[in-house]
């Protein structure tokens, strides 16, 4: 026999020794599922070997929570290694494999896991899209853990799309659903609140609140220290050493940006090269101009070893080496310098560093007490500040256009949500015929008087129940697909035995693939298209038969189809014409419902289609029937 190891006890030193000692294919298996769980968070390296190993093993014993552990693991490893490309590709394995074998709350999982790898590649709608998955599943299936893990992606896409004030309370939101629950002790738990702490951390940087903005990244440093999740540990560094940088507390930066020196990871290299620039800096404001020039060559040394179009980092280097050697009287040495800054701001078109690098040319010539080249190049600035001001009102409208569109879109769901729920309860006034409801109790009441009171009791039951359903459901905006099909089986019952008195008969049928009890639907949706072809297509029939059958199209959508051997469309109409009663009758069910599932398109992107088809017979061509097919969204079951 084997067993998973709880995360909490582990001590990779020892289960190393218990791999290198274990010869049992099983037994590999569940040592390298806790050891790689610990270490994606950890030594990202060595979680790579392992999933290796793992992935050969689960080729011969697949075992379904560690074939789930080896895809969720692999997707953070090349997260951590900035392969997001590669972990996109792991996570949409990952999906499949989830809908087939893994449960609910695994996909809402690899769904938070893969909307963080979207934001990454910078891609918020798709990041957004898996998150409103997530959120639907998570409606039927509460868990406060992954509620503050979805919290936490969609921090970070506020976050990135600069809509501060709803990342902040993404963030917070997040926080405070963790604080919530009961710890599990694993390291992702510990990794989502070092990710919800630095998204913190970010948004304080931004509004420029650098005391909470310190704060928030040494929560992070204290988390990852003591766990020992060194993967970004140098970043983390950076940040505080950067928000002491903005406070003035030059000493305490220094010690942090030597920390992210000092660690040597190559997943760390940017943020190396970024302190050893800033350290450059802090040197620089102490007077000592030999180092910082120092540091500052091995920053720019590295930064063109990882890449040479990294014009903005670049070009701050450029800046601040050029101020140096101002300060030392090295005019030509600073002019070149800041050429190089001046040559990366065009690069990337921006028009602030431009101003920068102007003004700091117009102090160098003026140094020179070269007047006139100095006055050029202020004007010059100040040409570069006034098109910065138009750059920033031009983003700051944008930014403004996308809150409006994100609010529109909002209103826009809440009205029709609304309207949805007021077309329910006309929807439900009319989906029983009142020829329905007159025929079966009429029917009830000759089995009384005939005295045949044991049919009478059970047909009444029938029709009781079918009212207390109606009745129940109309504060449900949602009910399950078994609801749904128990509704449709109990009103046809009573249509075939009491309305129809066995002269029509009924089948319904659902595929393999459908889940019924935990698939939700809107209520009473299929009913109004079954009425119509009693009504309609068997009503003057004597051997009608009705079939409903429902069977997925997708993850999204269910198609039901409403098939009749009644009399045809076009029969149907010229009797309803040459009846004084029925002239402009039309369901009104039918009519309805087809508006509510228009609302769900609009409202949730679904594809909703309700088509009818003529069927004819193939031998002598006359109407044979009717077929509707309905394209039902799966909705989440209310709890």
């Amino acid at each position: 026999m084997f067993s998973a190891i709880e995360s909490e006890l582990i001590q990779p030193g020892v289960l190393e020794q218990k791999l290198a000692d274990q010869k049992n294919p099983l037994q590999r298996l569940a040592l390298i599922d806790s050891l790689a769980s610990h270490y994606a968070y950890t030594n990202v390296y060595r979680a790579k070997e392992l999933l290796k190993e793992q992935w050969e093993l689960l080729k011969i014993h697949e075992i379904e929570d560690f074939k789930f552990h080896f895809f969720l693991n692999k997707m953070v490893v090349h997260n951590q290694l900035y392969e997001f490309d590669e972990a996109a590709n792991i996570a949409i394995q990952a999906i499949e494999y989830a809908k087939e074998a893994g449960s609910v709350k695994q996909l809402i999982e690899i769904y938070a896991e893969y909307a963080g790898i979207a934001t990454n590649q910078q891609l918020n709608e798709k990041a957004e899209g898996f998150l409103m998955k997530a959120f639907r599943l998570l409606k039927s299936y509460p868990d406060t853990l992954l509620e503050g893990h979805l919290a936490c992606r969609k921090g970070f896409i506020f976050l990135h799309s600069g809509s501060l004030p709803m990342a902040t309370e993404q963030f917070l939101m997040a926080d405070s659903l963790l604080d919530s629950v009961e710890s599990t002790h694993e390291l992702k738990e510990e990794y989502l609140r070092t990710l919800i702490y630095s998204g913190l951390g970010q948004v304080y940087e931004r509004n420029e609140d650098y005391e909470k903005c310190s704060q928030a990244y040494l929560r992070v440093v204290s988390k990852c220290e003591r766990l020992g999740m060194s993967n970004r540990l140098a970043w983390h560094y950076l940040n505080v050493g950067r928000a002491f940088l903005a406070k003035g507390e030059n000493t305490r930066a220094k010690a942090y940006l030597q920390k992210v020196v000092d660690v040597r990871d190559d997943l760390s290299l940017k943020a190396r090269a970024s302190a050893y620039a800033n350290l450059g800096f802090c040197s620089f404001e102490e007077g000592n101009y030999k180092e910082a020039l120092l540091l500052l060559d091995r920053a720019e040394e590295l930064h063109n070893e990882l890449s040479e179009n990294d014009y903005f980092n670049l070009g701050v280097i450029a800046t601040w080496r050029g101020q140096i050697e101002t300060e030392q009287g090295h005019y030509e040495q600073a002019l070149d310098a800041f050429t190089d800054a001046h040559n990366y701001a065009e690069s990337q078109g921006d028009n602030s560093i431009l101003a920068n690098v102007f003004s700091e040319i117009a102090t160098l010539f003026a140094c020179q007490k070269n007047y006139e080249e100095a006055y050029a190049y202020q004007c010059a600035h100040d040409n570069a500040m006034a098109l910065h001001i138009q750059d920033l009102d031009r983003k700051y409208q944008q930014e403004l256009e996308v809150k409006y569109e994100a609010a529109r879109k909002q209103q826009t769901a809440e009205l029709l949500e609304l309207k949805a729920t007021r077309l329910q309860l006309k929807a439900l006034r009319a989906q029983m015929n009142p020829h329905f409801i007159y025929n079966a109790l009429n029917s009830i009441q000759n089995f009384i008087t005939s005295k045949d009171a044991a049919t009478a009791s059970r047909y009444l039951a029938k029709f009781a129940k079918l009212m207390r359903q109606s009745l129940e459901y109309s504060d449900k905006e949602v009910i399950s697909l078994e609801d749904e099909i128990e509704f449709l089986q109990d009103y046809l019952f009573i249509n075939e035995h009491l309305r129809f008195e066995d002269r029509m008969t009924f089948k319904i049928t659902t595929g393999d693939e459908i889940e019924e009890d935990i698939m939700g639907v809107p209520t009473m949706i299929v009913q109004p298209y079954v009425e119509n072809a009693l009504e309609h297509g068997l009503r003057s029939k004597k051997d009608g038969v009705i079939k409903v059958h429902f069977k997925l199209l997708d993850e999204e959508t269910i198609i039901c189809t409403v098939e009749d051997n009644g009399i045809g469309r076009k029969q149907a109409i010229a009797l309803q014409q040459n009846d004084p009663g029925r002239e402009n009758y039309r369901s009104r069910g039918t009519q309805i419902t087809e508006t509510r599932l228009e609302l769900l398109r609009q409202s949730n992107n679904h594809e909703v289609l309700v088509e009818t088809i003529d069927l004819f017979d193939q031998k002598t061509g006359s109407a044979s029937g009717t077929k509707v097919v309905i394209k039902i969204p799966i909705v989440e079951i209310q709890i």
